[in-house]
């Protein structure tokens, strides 16, 4: 796949997620299914009728946080909960890369208090127009969601406190560069937290072109060692994993996106799972200096 024709599928697709709604402020999309096993840790997520509030119980967020952001907020598109080890202070500025409803901007807005700030960056109208209507809803003052693509961030150099992603790195087709700019835009001593998808082997090829395994978080990954490599050399120090949690096979057979990709790759349900075997959601952290 191009690295054009993969930006136009996931902005088209994630836009089509971006325009659902349901009791619970979205379900996911048919075309990504957000219950795919790579997103959580436990298998109620991997159901097509799971909503975006199991899917975050599952990988980590509390009751408290899922009832304090507006409805419609929370997709749930992550595969981790990176405010969950971030540390916020009150008064820091907080950058969002791919911020999609806006579930980690509202969060981070809590904790950072009236004198902090938070900018979501993301490259598809169809999320900004969302993000920016749920603000309104909860009168967030200190929000701010900005169009632009991660890999060249609309934000000063040397501006934010934290940068923070969840599950959106993978989709990118140029990782060094996000990381770069996320160093960029960091002030000294600025603090890296991301939630992310990585691999323990190569994917078989098939499943490498599959754009609906690129879409569900899964084609797109970097190698687990690559990935930290990618980071240390933007120039990031004290780089680590915090937490990993493999992905749970149980629920494949049960898996939208996994079905998915059989029938994309033509592989079996079998094949599909031992290429799971390579799949990990881990939390990084790392420090500019």
């Amino acid at each position: 796949m191009k690295k054009e024709e993969i930006k136009k599928v996931v902005r088209e697709r994630y836009a089509r997620v971006a325009k659902q709604s349901s009791p619970y402020g979205a379900l996911v999309s048919n075309d990504i299914q957000s219950g795919t096993c790579c997103n959580a840790s436990t298998s109620p997520c991997c159901s097509g009728s799971a909503s975006a509030q199991t899917i975050s119980r599952a990988i980590g967020y509390s009751e408290e946080e899922l009832g304090s952001v507006p409805d419609g907020a929370n997709l749930g598109l992550g595969c981790g909960n990176p405010l969950a080890l971030a540390s916020l202070k009150k008064g820091e500025i907080v950058l969002d890369l791919g911020s999609g409803g806006g579930f980690d901007c509202f969060l981070a807005a809590d904790r950072v208090g009236k004198k902090g700030k938070v900018i979501g960056v993301d490259m598809t109208p169809e999320m900004l127009e969302r993000a920016r209507e749920n603000a309104r809803k909860g009168d967030y003052k200190n929000v701010e969601f900005r169009l632009g693509e991660i890999e060249n961030l609309p934000v000063a150099d040397s501006s934010v406190d934290v940068v923070i992603s969840n599950c959106v790195i993978n989709l990118s087709t140029d990782k060094k560069r996000v990381f770069q700019e996320g160093f960029r835009a960091l002030k000294p001593g600025g603090r890296l937290m991301i939630s992310d998808i990585v691999l323990l082997q190569e994917l078989p090829d098939s499943i490498k072109d599959s754009v609906t395994a690129y879409v569900g978080c899964v084609s797109g990954a970097m190698l687990k060692d690559d990935y930290l490599r990618t980071v240390k050399a933007a120039g990031f120090r004290k780089v680590k994993i915090l937490e990993e949690t493999a992905f749970p096979i149980d629920c494949m057979a049960n898996d939208p996106t996994a079905l998915a990709i059989i029938k994309d790759a033509g592989l079996s349900l079998q094949k599909v799972r031992e290429a799971a075997d390579s799949v990990l959601s881990v939390k990084v952290s790392g420090v500019k200096p």
